[in-house]
């Protein structure tokens, strides 16, 4: 392999060992990478703002560094998408809101300011909904992302954005955050890893609401040992997180890799019986039954652990209303009509209804305990469809069942959020559509450890078998969607650059 002519295609891993060996420089993996961006991001508008310049002087010092052996951290050299949700110090930040179309931060928010000590190089901001709210990434600000697999599709949300830079090899990392599946969602429908962890272990200490566990910051990779790298860089301490645990490395690094043979596997097709379309149902089905001879147990799990969705309702609704109901009462024309609907529905909550969430998550919690006390993962997959049109909020209905609101689709997803378990996305193939279909495997909670050890076990077998191993996109033969990528753009994001439309506006 030409290590120069592939280089965004490497893995993270690899290419850290290039750059160790002198066979790879951070300057052409960074310059590979704008190139591929500039190139094919028009196509499925992953990336938006970006910071070329100082990337490429960053992969410069980056260079200059491993001359001597001496690198900054683990990650030193490797290419970053971050998620416009997150600060980026001197590069526009904007949550995909009209209100900050020209907000450049002065600081980064502390999980990227952890990546870039341990030597990543910011190269752009990656795509979400207005807000983060929804699975279809999404805002008036960038417009809308495809999917790198068919551009008129939704490569989901809220870090859909990341995970079709990581499915196009745009960048070798990303970041991405996860509420009710917003790491788990895009990284399934694009045929990447994502990791949502245990609440605290990855610090986040700008949650508004610091002693919720349903909001987690975490890593997305295009496989586990990418993942595993970027994870131990996002781990750590900080004190404004009341629910960080400041976990020991070494927990991630010292035991010995699992055996497949060795995994006992439960499975649940519907997690309790959400609403899934009979050819995801199909799909699965296949998966498990190709599984199940190479494990030491798989089994089904009966995963009614109580009034899932009506305690997701309560608990979202609280922290939409910690984050904007100042905003939604005095300019609510600054808020898209999702975040609208989240902060109206906590207005007709009470005291009661918050006590009862509280109490039924904890209750929740223990019987899954009690339910998975003999296993050590949980099997679900990861959509209840596969991806639709992006010009679509969200499905109306599923399998004859009618959504009641725009967020009850991602069910799969948000009904695991409230166990206050990790939860990793894995790719396993095509869906009847020819589109990724991807596994959520559940671990015990505060379990991160073993259950990224499985996941390597998982992902190792899936990669053994042409129908279950990751699927990559063709980004050369792709055509770019056929309905403007403009269609959620009223403005321009800033004097000189444009929005919505593919290009990456520049700040630097």
């Amino acid at each position: 392999m030409d290590a120069n002519a592939t280089a965004t295609a490497l893995s993270a891993v690899a290419a850290i060992d290039l750059f160790r060996r002198g066979e790879l420089s951070p300057v052409t993996l960074v310059e590979t990478s704008i190139e591929r961006i500039e190139r094919l991001n028009p196509k499925i508008n992953a990336i938006t703002a970006t910071c070329f310049e100082r990337a490429r002087e960053e992969a410069r010092a980056s260079e200059a560094r491993y001359r001597t052996g001496q690198p900054m951290g683990p990650l030193d050299g490797l290419t970053l998408g971050v998620k416009d949700l997150q600060p980026t110090a001197q590069l526009l930040t904007t949550w995909g809101a009209p209100q900050f179309r020209s907000h450049v931060p002065e600081v980064d928010a502390p999980l990227v300011a952890d990546l870039r000590r341990a030597g990543a190089i910011v190269v752009g901001k990656t795509n979400v909904p207005e807000h983060g709210a929804g699975g279809n990434s999404r805002n008036p600000v960038w417009g809308a992302t495809g999917n790198p697999f068919n551009a008129n599709l939704t490569a989901g949300g809220s870090s859909g954005g990341s995970a079709a830079a990581l499915a196009a090899d745009l960048v070798s990392l990303c970041t991405g955050s996860d509420t009710g599946g917003s790491l788990r969602l895009p990284a399934g429908l694009c045929g990447v890893v994502g990791f949502r962890p245990s609440p605290g272990l990855v610090p986040h200490p700008t949650r508004p609401l610091g002693w919720s566990s349903i909001s987690v910051l975490g890593p997305m990779a295009r496989n586990m040992a990418d993942l595993s790298l970027m994870l131990r860089s996002c781990m750590g301490t900080h004190a404004d997180d009341p629910l960080n645990r400041g976990v020991s490395k070494r927990a991630f690094d010292a035991a010995q890799p699992v055996q497949l043979a060795s995994l006992r596997i439960g499975f649940s097709e519907d997690f309790g019986g959400c609403p899934v379309a009979p050819e995801i149902r199909a799909t699965f089905r296949d998966r498990i039954a190709r599984l199940a001879p190479h494990v030491a147990l798989c089994e089904p799990v009966d995963m009614r652990l109580g009034e899932q969705d009506r305690c997701f309702d309560v608990l979202r609704a609280e922290s939409f209303m910690a984050g904007f109901q100042d905003t939604f009462e005095r300019h609510p024309e600054q808020l898209s009509e999702d975040v609208r609907t989240n902060v109206a529905l906590g207005q007709g909550m009470t005291l009661r209804d918050r006590a009862w969430a509280h109490l039924e998550q904890t209750r929740m919690l223990r019987a899954y305990r009690a339910k998975v006390a003999a296993l050590d993962v949980v099997l679900v997959p990861v959509a209840p469809v596969s991806p639709f049109a992006w010009v679509e909020g969200f499905p109306a209905a599923i399998d004859g069942v009618t959504m009641d609101i725009y967020y009850r689709w991602l069910a799969l997803t948000y009904r695991p959020s409230l166990l206050g378990s990790p939860v990793v996305t894995l790719p396993c193939g095509l869906d009847p559509r020819q589109m990724p279909f991807s596994l959520q495997a559940l671990g015990q909670p505060n379990g991160d450890a073993a259950l990224l050890r499985a996941g390597q076990a998982l992902e190792h077998f899936f990669e053994l078998h042409e129908a279950t191993r990751r699927p990559r996109p063709d980004l050369e033969s792709l055509a770019a969607s056929d309905v403007s990528l403009q269609a959620f753009v009223s403005h321009p994001a800033q004097p000189g650059a444009t929005s919505g439309s593919g290009a990456a506006a520049t700040v630097v």
